[in-house]
């Protein structure tokens, strides 16, 4: 427990005191951000604002996760939390890539769409295959191959034969990881939108991890007539660690992320916290949950599929004034604030219907 409230506490203070700093870097090297000409006209006040912010709550989260357990805990890092940090780390390079080359460029587009699909790509196909390593004395890994609800579900790629189940999983993790990073991502659109709705989201995974830490399967305590709802999960309480180290990064970070933003996240920050969510799903044996527990961001990139496709079928018709939806709201005459607290409400609707489905579960096993 004090290695958890420890994570949280290091991770807020170091981007609550040091991201003043990291603005005025930001902008002495003009990694300001740049606005979209056909995006609400409000908004080209917000052009040159520092960007790339993710770094900060990377490099805290980093900071609280790794200092909370080597000197408090005295454990060294486990598989589960490494592979959570480096999906994060690795997607926000690949976020990183997109913002500096948009800087270079001066202009609001990075990398090309498939270029930066490429890189998810390859960051996820690496941790899936790194999640079904590093069994630990139970001969249990951060993830399997089966699909997983609240707990691995009767589906498992396996049955397709031992290649074929590793080609279909690998396909699988990929397909979650691009969908929840460029969900963040097409989030991040409002000032403090994406955080807040992050912190609700990432916030989720501290309960679950420590609930299944408590109803372990593998715990010394564990009550016999528990067995049969236990979970089979590696390194529970790490991964509530971890999660609680993200938190307080992105709290200490929406401080200055609040309207008016003093500093963006960027891509960085938005396909690191997508990438982190899906790692957190998926070593937690949560994936389909991410559904509900990330359910703001499932509606923000449903309203951009469902634009596109029906301009294309309508012959130039929009269902929204434009997308993603916040912009709809803002072209509406809703005042920013007003849509990032209200988002915020539903998110969190959303993410306590994921943590109340999680222990409805468990009270019917």
């Amino acid at each position: 427990m004090r290695a958890l409230l420890t994570a949280g506490a290091l991770s807020l203070a170091f981007t609550l005191f040091l991201t003043p700093l990291f603005i005025r870097l930001f902008t002495r090297l003009g990694w300001g951000q740049f606005i979209r000409d056909d995006g609400p006209k409000s908004h080209h006040v917000k052009r040159g604002t520092p960007t790339m912010g993710g770094i900060v709550f990377i490099l805290g989260s980093l900071f609280g996760y790794f200092t909370s357990t080597l000197l408090v805990s005295n454990e060294p890092p486990t598989a589960s939390a490494m592979l959570i940090l480096f999906m994060m780390v690795g997607l926000g390079i690949v976020g990183f890539i997109d913002d500096f080359l948009k800087t270079r460029k001066k202009q609001s587009l990075g990398l090309g769409g498939w270029a930066k699909v490429v890189g998810q790509v390859v960051v996820a196909a690496a941790f899936a295959l790194l999640a079904l390593q590093f069994p630990n004395d139970e001969n249990v890994t951060p993830a399997d191959t089966s699909i997983s609800f609240i707990r691995d579900l009767p589906l498992d790629f396996m049955v397709f034969g031992t290649v074929v189940g590793i080609i279909l999983y690998v396909i699988w993790i990929c397909l979650l990881t691009v969908a929840a990073s460029n969900g963040v991502n097409v989030t991040d659109g409002l000032d403090g939108l994406a955080g807040g709705a992050s912190i609700l989201a990432i916030g989720s995974f501290v309960i679950i991890g420590f609930w299944q830490f408590n109803q372990s399967c593998f715990s010394e305590n564990l009550n016999p007539s528990d067995v049969y709802r236990c979970y089979d999960v590696r390194d529970p309480l790490d991964i509530a660690i971890v999660a609680t180290a993200i938190v307080g990064g992105l709290i200490g970070f929406l401080w200055w992320n609040t309207n008016p933003a003093h500093i963006y996240m960027g891509d960085t920050g938005s396909l690191a916290l997508g990438g982190a969510l899906a790692a957190l799903a998926i070593v937690s044996h949560t994936e389909l949950l991410l559904l509900l527990i990330g359910g703001l961001f499932v509606i923000e990139t449903g309203s951009v599929i469902l634009q596109r496709a029906y301009f294309k079928l309508s012959g130039g018709k929009r269902i929204f004034l434009m997308s993603p939806i916040h912009h709809h709201f803002e072209l509406k005459g809703w005042a920013e604030v007003t849509i990032v607290v209200r988002f915020w409400i539903i998110g969190g609707l959303l993410v306590a219907a994921g943590v109340g489905s999680f222990y409805f579960e468990w009270l019917q096993s």
